[in-house]
């Protein structure tokens, strides 16, 4: 999956309201497209930058350099608004993860299903 959720929508079905897509039936919360378009695109670099370091630390065995890369590709996606605090401010829970079935978009998810 992309980091920039906004560039990943076409290829998955996004809820109603724009904050989750879902890939397998579970939901994953899409970047805050109150973002720049600047500020995104550098965060993304940062991202990929950071799991492309995971993958050489877990090559190399390198333990320590995968906890620092994790810790980097966490700061992005936090930073992108796909993890910590939600980015909308209606008081809407994070269902970040959940199956779309067992959640408040159990029946738009269901019309997607037929």
């Amino acid at each position: 999956m992309t980091a920039d959720r906004s560039a990943a929508a076409p290829d998955y079905p996004v809820t109603p309201d724009g904050r989750y897509f879902v890939v397998r039936g579970r939901l994953w919360r899409r970047s805050n497209p109150a973002l720049a378009a600047d500020v995104r695109t550098a965060l993304v670099k940062e991202l990929m930058d950071a799991r492309r370091a995971v993958g050489v630390a877990l090559r190399s065995g390198d333990g320590a350099g995968e906890t620092q890369a994790r810790r980097q590709v966490d700061q992005a996606k936090r930073a992108l608004g796909e993890r910590g605090p939600v980015w909308w401010e209606d008081g809407a829970p994070d269902l970040n993860r959940h199956m779309a079935r067992n959640t408040p978009y159990a029946s738009w998810f269901a019309t997607l299903e037929r």
